[in-house]
């Protein structure tokens, strides 16, 4: 049965991001893996990077009722994500994008609610972030893995 195999992420939107980022690094021990100079988006892990490359993104831009970026699951293989591809298509799940980060090639979808929900399956090259970049989902294995960055 195609499932996920556990929770990878979650995208947070705050109000002050040096104060998140503060409490998080400071007082959970996290450690910033990446940031975006343009946006000031930080990438947070308890792992090494390459184990996984964030746990938590902050995001700058909270606004009332506005909290969740996006929660991510992974997933084990690439075959899952062009499965989960397929399913999503079948029952008219929303697709918001298709995506390489170099790091992970995922699906962005939206929940019933219309929250941001991503699947995603780890490729093992540590690429900085954020990076994205539209994947073809019905493309071969081989051309996907060609053309990730």
């Amino acid at each position: 049965m195609l499932k996920v195999t556990s929770l990878g992420h979650v995208g947070l939107y705050v109000g002050d991001i040096e104060r998140s980022k503060a409490f998080y690094r400071d007082i959970l021990g996290l450690k910033v893996s990446d940031q975006s100079p343009q946006t000031g988006s930080t990438f947070m892990t308890a792992k090494d990077r390459l184990e996984e490359h964030h746990e938590l993104l902050l995001v700058p831009g909270r606004e009332d009722g506005k909290v969740v970026q996006q929660v991510s699951f992974r997933c084990t293989s690439l075959a899952d994500i062009k499965q989960f591809y397929r399913v999503f298509l079948e029952n008219k799940i929303p697709i918001i994008r298709t995506v390489s980060h170099g790091n992970a090639i995922g699906i962005y979808f939206q929940d019933p609610d219309g929250n941001q929900v991503e699947v995603y399956w780890p490729t093992g090259i540590d690429w900085p972030q954020p990076f994205g970049k539209p994947v073809d989902l019905t493309a071969s294995d081989e051309e996907i893995m060609a053309n990730l960055t």
